[in-house]
């Protein structure tokens, strides 16, 4: 399972011209499923997620959590991240797992999120999603479990 986080200011997702997520100060989480991942890695990814000390305390330092801050989340499942550029210009996804798998890891991720207290909304699993974002700092961070 890997995971972008970005830290934003704000964050929204729109389909098919209808907003679907928002959220103001947080993570937008971009989240790859690979065949071998499970109920436990999602959870775990979840925490990690939840915990990981990106956002500034008073002295400047990273060093509170999206808990610490009160922060959302939006979960957008993202099969690209699973993307193999090896060979010619085509990227190949085979690496990915497939929806049936998928989708309810990412179901499983985002409710891990909404156990811990963190407002965590979704994109819609399959569509055409539009992202928008404004990447505080810029932060960025590739997780994977």
């Amino acid at each position: 399972m890997r995971a972008v986080l970005q830290r934003v200011s704000y964050g929204k997702v729109t389909v098919e011209g209808e907003e679907v997520a928002s959220i103001g100060k947080g993570l937008v989480i971009l989240l790859g499923v690979g065949p071998e991942d499970d109920p436990k890695k999602a959870a775990a990814l979840a925490d990690k997620c939840a915990r990981l000390r990106v956002f500034e305390d008073d002295a400047g330092k990273m060093n509170l959590s999206l808990l610490d801050v009160g922060g959302e989340a939006i979960v957008v499942s993202q099969f690209t991240l699973y993307a193999d550029t090896s060979r010619g210009r085509r990227p190949s996804f085979i690496g990915a797992a497939k929806p049936g798998l998928a989708e309810p890891l990412v179901e499983v991720f985002a409710f891990a999120l909404c156990e811990m207290g963190i407002a965590a909304k979704q994109g819609v699993f399959g569509a055409h999603m539009m992202v928008e974002l404004c990447n505080d700092g810029p932060v960025t961070i590739l997780l994977e479990a």
